[in-house]
Parts: C-alpha cells; structure tokens; sequence
C-alpha cells in the first residue's frame, strides 16, 4: 500500500515536499542546492524507494503476489496489481521492506527486475523541470503545453480558454469536491439544447499526471481544429463533448503538495486513520463483488467451496497468519490504494459524474483516461459476461488503436477489462455500459514500465497527439452511428 495514512500521523518518518515558488532560475551547476532549497517539510520521503517488476510464471504464483498487498507494515504499493500469469506486476517497495520483499520472492522461484532504481531521482528530475518550465500565461496560445501544471493552473487555463472562444467552450461546475474544490467541466458546443454527447474525463485517479496533462492539450486541440479539422467540425456540428480535465481534484492538489504519487480521494472512513477511496471502485456497477476464483475470506470461511491456505514452513514473518479478503480487484480495507468505499457513490467526485449523466440523459460514449500499460478497454471488468455489443466494440477499439499506433508506432493492447488486465468491481465504464451508454472504454496512456505514474514531461504532447487520434476515431464512430 502506498503511504495511507494522514501525514500528521506519521510523525517519525522524514517528511519532505516540493514548493514550487517564483524563484529566478538557477544554472545547471547548482542542480544540488536547487532540489534542496525546493523540498520543505509537509510530507513522505521515498528516498531509497524501488520499483520492482515481478513475473509471474503461473496462476498460483499470482495469488502469492497478491498476500504481499495485505501486508500493510510493508507500505508496498502496487503500480501494476496482480492480474494473469504473463502479465508483469509492478510494485513500489519502500527502502525498510526491499530486502524482506526480494528475499520473499526468491524464496518462492518468482522472478523479478528492479524497474526504478531509485523513486526519487525521478521525482528530483520531475520537480527540476517543472520548475525550469515556470511562466505565466497571458493566453492559451502561449500556455506551456509540455509541462506539468498545478490545480490552480489547470483552472486558470480553462477559464482562459472559455473566454476566447466564448461561441464555443463553456465552463460547469458539477459539483465539489470532499474539501471543497470546485469540480470543473468543460463544455464544448455549436449550440442546441440536450444534443447527443461525448464524455472525456482525466485524472480520477491524482498521480497519473500525464492524464490531466493530456486533457489540457485536448481542450485547445478542440478549439483549434474545429472549422479546420472536417471530422472533428463534423462531430461538434451535430454532438456536444464534455471534458472533466481534473475528476479528482483533492487528490490532485495533494500530489503537488504532499505526496506525488497519491492516488485516491481525501475523503474520511470513520473507524480508520487511513484517508481516501478509489474513485474507480466506488461506482454502483458490481460494487463490493467477490472474485470469481476459490479463495478463503478474512473470517476463514469457504467461498467457493474450498480454501486457500496460506502455510509457511519454517514460518515467515512477512507473513502473518490472516486471511485476505478476496474481493474482485477493490478492498473493504480502507488503507488500501483499491479501497472501494462504504458504498456505492459515496464519493462527492464520483457522485457528480453519476448526478450528471443521469440528469443529460443522452451521453453516447464515455471515455474515461487513465495511465499507464498502453491499452484501450471495453466492459466488463467485475464480470466475465461479455457485453451484448462486444463485438462492435472491439472492432472500434481495434481501429482507435490502429489510429494511435499510426503516429508514433506506439504499441496498444486492447479487449475487455477482465480479460486483458484483471477482474475490477465499482469501475466507472462498466456503471456507464449499464447506463446504456454502448461506447464506453478505458485508456491506459503511456508507458508500460519504465516511468510509470512519473512520465517525463517530454512525452506529454507525443502522448496527447496520438491519444487524440484514438478518441477522435471513437467519438466519429459514435457519430455515424446512432442509437
């Protein structure tokens, strides 16, 4: 599990944070001082941090990996989680439980790399750049579109955006967020009144920051290409599309204040120290549903007519004696990175969403962004039934692929959530299938690995470039095919 707990209850780790100020720019030779004078205490250090990349060769080494996620005095946090034998999990592994975790898995014959070396550096490499990138926009034309931007930036550039193309972009506040965030939507119209309409959200979950990045450039690719572009004039000719370029906006803001690799809302749990829920388990779509594979629960009872004991000999001390609660991809635990929630919708920014496309009523493909393993996904992923229209899904898919692959041979896996990744409960396009919205998919930005949730800033633009030749084929497929 990645840090969990609120920071003041973490009083005896380091704590550092980054605050970005107007500084004036220093020269490469004093990189050192630089990055020391831009932490300041607030938040977690993951100095020594590594990010291992494990294979597994079989279906019972994959439930072997998945005990180490309840091991909460680990603070282990699953970048890639558990899913089918051959596909890799990646898993950042704090400097105290990287050699009790290695010797695990050697234990056990499970192979596996060291990804990221060190966490850190790449946050340092992250940080320095932001701050080299720093500079006020007066206009969307001169935004720095290959960069990474605070809330308060993001905000500012649709608010700028609304008002030189007032004809055609419009700003909604949807709601608020659990502190009190605004909970911002951008709309995009030629006029009329409740017209069929695209859904594009970005950043539900807060550290995939090339998501939010990505959503930026779409909103002014929008702006730029229409009555230039005939296949996106076409589609706002007769189609509305909303974007939600920030859907988790405490999260967000405290990636930038606190901890960069936050994933969840900030939402209390009563009864827990630890903060936040997954914001794609949280939908009413097999919401707390058990996987569908025989494991044995906490309490020790059979589900599915047998137990998955968990015996070590000699003993293990990585190990407790415990039973994990087997859930279809989310967790009842609320210190974990999939913590579904109390309930179906309980959190304001996953309520906002749901309130909204009851309340349109005529959204006709819902596209929801996330990164990173470069694949595009169709429902289901809480049950193994394919969807009544999965064969015309996958064929749009193939083709969203194909349209992104074109531009920088970029490589995309495609198919349903289960059987591409992994069985997930509460996932926001399996609620908006149910919906009766038919074009509903996931995508998963880049990369496969390498950088993970800390993407350079240079591959924010390439990564928005050919996401859009994907959407742009989805949303002209909604199009000339009605219903």
């Amino acid at each position: 599990m990645n840090e969990q707990r609120d920071e003041h209850s973490e009083k005896g780790q380091e704590q550092k944070s980054w605050c970005l100020g107007t500084w004036e720019k220093r020269t490469p030779h004093v990189r050192l001082q630089l990055v020391w004078l831009l932490r300041s205490p607030g938040s977690f250090s993951i100095a020594g941090h590594q990010v291992l990349r494990i294979s597994v060769a079989d279906e019972a080494q994959v439930q072997t990996v998945k005990e180490l996620e309840d091991l909460e005095h680990l603070q282990l946090d699953f970048w890639r989680g558990p899913a089918q034998p051959g596909s890799p999990i990646d898993i950042r592994v704090p400097f105290p439980s990287i050699q009790a975790v290695k010797v695990f898995l050697e234990a056990r014959d499970i192979r596996y790399t060291v990804m990221i070396e060190d966490v850190q550096s790449l946050l340092d490499e992250e940080q320095e750049q932001m701050f080299a990138s720093q500079s006020w926009a007066r206009s969307t034309n001169t935004f720095n579109y290959a960069t990474y931007h605070t809330l308060q930036e993001i905000y500012d550039f649709m608010d700028l955006l609304a008002a030189e193309h007032p004809q055609l972009v419009s700003k909604l506040q949807i709601g608020s967020s659990y502190e009190g965030r605004p909970i911002y939507v951008l709309k995009f119209s030629t006029g009329g009144n409740n017209r069929p309409a695209v859904w594009i959200d970005t950043g539900i979950h807060s550290r995939e920051w090339v998501t939010q990045a990505s959503g930026v450039w779409f909103a002014k690719k929008i702006t730029q290409d229409y009555g230039q572009d005939p296949t996106l004039t076409a589609i706002l000719d007769n189609m509305d599309i909303f974007l939600e370029i920030v859907t988790n906006p405490d999260g967000f803001a405290f990636t930038h204040s606190k901890n960069r690799l936050w994933r969840k809302t900030r939402s209390l749990t009563s009864g827990s120290t630890c903060i936040g829920v997954d914001p794609n388990r949280n939908w009413d779509a097999g919401f707390g549903s058990k996987a569908q594979c025989g494991l044995g629960s906490r309490d020790g009872t059979p589900q599915n007519g047998f137990l998955l004991s968990f015996v070590l000999s000699p003993p293990n001390p990585l190990l407790p004696q415990q039973w994990g609660h087997v859930e279809a991809g989310a967790s009842s635990n609320p210190c974990s990175e999939t913590y579904r929630g109390k309930f179906a919708n309980s959190e304001v920014e996953v309520k906002s969403i749901v309130d909204f496309v009851k309340d349109h009523r005529n959204i006709k493909a819902f596209i929801s962004i996330h990164s990173y393993s470069q694949l595009l996904l169709y429902p289901f992923g809480y049950k193994k039934e394919s969807p009544a229209d999965k064969d015309e899904l996958d064929q749009v898919a193939r083709s969203a692929v194909e349209a992104l692959t074109s531009l920088y041979g970029t490589k995309f896996k495609y198919g349903s959530i289960i059987t591409t990744i992994y069985q997930a409960s509460g996932g926001t396009i399996d609620w908006t299938y149910n919906q009766g919205i038919k074009y509903s998919f996931t995508l998963e930005l880049r990369d496969t690995g390498r950088y993970g949730f800390l993407l350079p800033a240079s591959q924010i633009v390439p990564t928005a470039q050919e996401t859009w030749l994907a959407l742009l084929t989805i949303m002209e497929h909604t199009l000339n095919h009605p219903y």
